[in-house]
């Protein structure tokens, strides 16, 4: 195989609120960190060890702004992206490196905002369908 591939898949929990940042030019950038676990028993111990790895996720424009309206810390999210390593200076005018999560693809898998709406009553429109639906058991066919 002479291509490369440069694809991740994440299943994890926001460590954070949703950050975003609007440009001049009408696009955003949103970052937040993503938590992802993995536990095993220690053989020797018998003890339960959880490793959790913190990943730096960035989307931008549209996909930015749902996250941001949508998800909040602590929320279970699905996402797919590549691997982006960035290098900046600090304020001391050193080089760094920021290793991110561009994210292309992504799904909610568990929200504080979906399980509120979630609770409240159904809109009088779908009441009156639920009626007629009832009226039409009625039929002998």
């Amino acid at each position: 195989m002479s291509g490369t591939l440069n694809k991740v898949m994440l299943i994890g929990h926001l460590g954070d609120d949703v950050k975003i940042k609007h440009f001049d030019n009408g696009g955003c950038l949103a970052r937040f960190p993503l938590a992802t676990n993995e536990s095993y028993t220690n053989k020797s111990t018998n003890e339960k060890v959880t490793n959790t790895d913190w990943h730096n996720i960035v989307l931008r424009n549209k996909a930015a702004e749902i996250c941001e309206k949508y998800l909040s810390k602590g929320d279970k999210v699905y996402v797919e992206g590549k691997i982006r390593t960035r290098k900046w200076q600090g304020e001391d005018g050193a080089d760094r490196y920021t290793t991110e999560v561009n994210v292309d693809e992504f799904t909610f898998l568990s929200t504080k905002k979906d399980s509120v709406s979630n609770v409240e009553p159904k809109p009088s429109v779908e009441t009156k369908n639920e009626e007629t639906d009832n009226t039409e058991d009625d039929l002998p066919f």
